[in-house]
């Protein structure tokens, strides 16, 4: 199970270790806020397409306009995202949002987060966000905390720092498998024995949850 792991599930969201390559002149600059509803809050969650090769059978699969996603927070007056990627990390909010495509991205914040989010969850949040810095990227995208991807560390820095699932678990035969690009994906990773029953949690499940509201984009979908 462990090697089939790496297959079709890589394809569902490997753009998270993808999305840690910069393209080699890429300006790192922040462009005027457009479409703010209100000023960027700790716990605040993120999302962005990754300019990875593979974002698009990603996208399809999973029924979602995003294939990347982190966790937005404030350390010495700076913003910063903790993301899965290779390896996991913190990153300047303006280089995060140097790496997505076309610098596009999107911000959500639970519905009530001025009373589900304290200030001591905050920090109970980036304590467990720390623990994982460091570690490898989960190419096997098991549910264990040895390893870590993208929507896996903001669903369990929610869950375990302050007592929120954000997102629904899903097993991968609930997602799009039937497009032309997806099924090619699927041939190439799985050959025949695809792990339909495995449970998974992917950025589009994570950025529809009914309990996150929107609170800043800028660009039009």
């Amino acid at each position: 199970m462990r090697l089939t792991l790496i297959t079709w599930w890589l394809v569902v969201v490997s753009s998270c270790h993808e999305a840690n390559s910069e393209k080699p002149n890429s300006p790192i600059k922040e462009k005027p806020p457009r479409e703010v509803k209100e000023p960027f809050r700790e716990g605040d969650i993120l999302f962005q397409v990754s300019t990875s090769g593979q974002g698009k059978a990603i996208q399809i699969a999973t029924n979602s306009a995003y294939s990347h996603c982190g966790l937005l927070f404030k350390e010495e007056d700076e913003w910063v995202v903790y993301e899965g990627v290779q390896p996991v990390k913190k990153t300047v909010l303006a280089a995060w949002i140097a790496r997505g495509d076309h610098q596009h991205y999107v911000v959500k914040r639970h519905k009530d987060a001025s009373r589900m989010l304290s200030s001591r969850d905050i920090e109970t949040m980036k304590a467990e966000a720390r623990k994982h810095v460091g570690k490898n990227y989960d190419l096997t995208f098991e549910w264990s905390d040895d390893r870590i991807y993208c929507s896996e560390l903001v669903y369990k820095v929610y869950q375990r720092g302050a007592g929120i699932s954000i997102g629904r678990l899903q097993k991968l035969q609930e997602f799009n498998l039937n497009a032309p690009a997806v099924r090619e994906k699927l041939k190439e990773r799985y050959g025949n024995k695809i792990p339909l029953n495995e449970t998974v949690i992917s950025p589009g499940s994570i950025f529809e949850d009914p309990t996150l509201r929107l609170i800043f984009r800028n660009h039009t979908e």
